[in-house]
């Protein structure tokens, strides 16, 4: 049993790799600290390939995929990606452009080159990371949501077309709320919703993706919140989604 993690060397990434080593799954890890990856490797008890390079680029998805294509993987997680706070006009185009090459279009390239061998082995499991952010537009944080939002979209279609197919490969998307990793760092935020840890996140995760369930949302206020917004108008919405956001970035 084999998986490949990007986004591997923290966070979600790494609570995943841990979590996937206690199974017994040999791994394939990806990120850009090769220090960080390798700290993994020598604390589990499995196989361990590391491969420290930026995915950023579908240049380098192709070239990843390239070396590992011949490896018998049977859970690829597409957990890499990033955000950014801050009123549009003021972000930068550069870091914004950086997240949509890493939030939608490398994971797009690896979703639909790992995907064509699944299909044609008729198994495996993909589980694309998205957020809570999918199912909105996000003031003050507009690309990352919009990003999300396509990784969401994009995956449950693919979903779909395997159902009506018969096909026994699973493609899914786990939508976490807040969960306490560098990701905030990054984003330069500050929650003010308790935060799930990342070892919870995907321990739920993995249960729920064994048991196919395409649409994973971990924790019962996040479950309640995803509900309301469906339901409450949309300048309701935004209007919350702004307050929170300011709240956050001050």
């Amino acid at each position: 049993m084999k998986a490949l993690i990007t986004g591997a060397s923290s966070g979600i990434g790494r609570s995943f790799a841990y979590l996937l080593a206690g199974m017994g799954y040999d791994l394939i890890l990806v990120a850009r600290r090769k220090k960080r990856l390798i700290a993994i490797k020598d604390s589990v008890d499995v196989n361990v390939k590391i491969f420290d390079m930026d995915i950023s680029t579908t240049f380098n998805c192709h070239k990843l995929y390239n070396k590992v294509k011949k490896e018998d993987i049977d859970i690829i997680i597409n957990a890499a990606g990033f955000g950014l706070i801050g009123e549009f006009t003021e972000t930068s185009l550069e870091r914004e452009l950086d997240m949509i090459d890493l939030n939608v279009k490398s994971l797009h390239t690896l979703t639909k080159l790992f995907l064509s061998d699944f299909v044609k082995k008729d198994k495996g499991y993909i589980l694309n990371v998205a957020s809570i952010a999918a199912f909105q537009p996000g003031p003050l944080m507009a690309t990352y949501y919009a990003s999300k939002s396509y990784v969401y979209n994009l995956t449950t279609a693919i979903n779909y077309e395997l159902k009506k197919n018969k096909s026994n490969v699973y493609v899914g998307v786990l939508c976490p709320g807040p969960v306490d990793t560098e990701f905030n760092k990054v984003a330069d935020v500050t929650f003010n919703l308790k935060s799930h840890s990342s070892d919870y996140v995907c321990n739920y995760a993995i249960n729920k993706m064994f048991k196919k369930k395409k649409l994973i949302i971990p924790g019962f206020r996040i479950k309640l919140g995803y509900l309301f917004a469906k339901f409450l108008p949309l300048n309701i919405v935004l209007k919350y989604i702004y307050n929170v956001q300011e709240k956050k970035h001050k």
